[in-house]
């Protein structure tokens, strides 16, 4: 998890197993992708590429297979290798197709395998293929490096497909979620890094230890990659180690605050996770309860949402699904009413300890809402 990888793996006493790290599907759909154009340009098979992902330069990935289908269609495919983390995807083959289309464009499909999304309220729209935004920027300038300047006379289209995906797809959420037909391609950073939860809630306290040795009495709790980016832009003057990635254990994080006599405590996060700390969940992994969309109804009520809105709510799809519902609606305030709520009952959690702040951002980074609790 961003700069915490670094820091742990630097410090065999902050973990108590030494866990290997993976590769997401996205990573592994660009480099299958990589090594298809690139056979498809030098009619030539490849056995291996080296790319760079988001947050490390020069991965190199072997081929489980690299055939010519067709005249003008190759496939390739890479074992997936979550590394020491619980994934399902674990020693899944992503495989991608790729092929020349007489108009210069790029076309990227899902094939057997990747889900298809079939409700609101998540990233990709439905009726698309389950890539993720990142991933298919990821592939998309895989294509433009390889193929070159033969884009100017033609295209490409890449189909990605798993196979046995929509078995895969089972043992996941992506079904309760209405994506269906199999796996999902994702991942911001390439890198899957897992940890024990002994481990992780280890460096938390240590990374929070060395930030009050060194004078940081106000800390920001993020919830992951993109809400510590949003979360810096906010408070440029903090240093470095203000900013913990605490990820689903905001329970623990809070707690060593109070141990740690912090003074001020702000968390940045998103509407999902945010919507269980508004209810006083601050353990919020999926494993400990998935989004509650009756109280969200309860809360689209409070602010103002009629009957019928409040019905939509109440079968919505996801938390992302219900900010569509409410701004269709005309009705604003949600982020701010579940901020204040968080903060608020993050405040109880420590008995007023500290001061409390919360920023609800949207996956781009604009800031939707904020709470604050002041100590006792």
């Amino acid at each position: 998890m961003g700069n915490r990888a670094k820091k742990v793996h630097s410090d065999a006493a902050w973990r108590k197993e030494n866990l290997r790290e993976g590769y997401t599907t996205g990573a592994c759909a660009t480099a299958t992708t990589t090594a298809a154009v690139r056979a498809l340009v030098s009619g030539e098979t490849i056995s291996a590429v080296t790319i760079d992902l988001p947050v490390r330069k020069n991965v190199t990935f072997r081929m489980a297979r690299c055939e010519f289908v067709a005249r003008h269609r190759v496939r390739c495919g890479v074992i997936k290798d979550a590394g020491d983390d619980p994934d399902v995807t674990h020693g899944a083959e992503i495989q991608a197709t790729a092929e020349w289309l007489p108009a210069p464009e790029i076309v990227i499909t899902g094939g057997a395998g990747v889900g298809t999304v079939t409700k609101p309220g998540l990233p990709v729209p439905v009726g698309e293929p389950a890539i993720n935004p990142v991933p298919r920027r990821m592939i998309e300038a895989a294509v433009r490096a390889e193929a070159g300047q033969q884009l100017a006379t033609r295209g490409v289209k890449i189909t990605i497909t798993v196979p046995h995906g929509e078995k895969i797809a089972a043992e996941t959420y992506n079904p309760r979620l209405g994506i269906l037909g199999g796996i999902s391609i994702l991942g911001t950073t390439g890198i899957v890094k897992p940890y024990s939860v002994s481990a992780y809630r280890a460096s938390i306290y240590v990374e929070m230890k060395v930030a009050v040795a060194n004078g940081a009495m106000h800390v920001v709790f993020t919830t992951g990659n993109r809400s510590e980016t949003y979360a810096r832009a906010q408070y440029p003057h903090l240093p470095e180690m203000a900013f913990l990635q605490v990820g689903d254990h905001l329970d623990y994080a809070l707690k060593q605050a109070r141990r740690l006599k912090i003074s001020r405590v702000s968390i940045s996060t998103m509407v999902g996770k945010l919507s269980k700390m508004a209810q006083g969940r601050f353990q919020t992994h999926v494993s400990s309860g998935t989004i509650d969309h009756d109280f969200l109804a309860a809360v689209a009520a409070d602010i103002g949402a009629p009957a019928e809105v409040v019905a939509q709510v109440r079968t919505a799809n996801t938390a992302r699904h219900t900010q569509m519902i409410l701004r269709k609606a005309g009705i604003s305030g949600l982020e701010t009413e579940l901020a204040q709520r968080a903060a608020e009952n993050a405040r109880r959690f420590i008995n007023g300890a500290f001061a409390v702040n919360v920023l609800c951002f949207d996956v781009r980074g604009k800031l939707l809402g904020t709470g604050e609790a002041n100590v006792n």
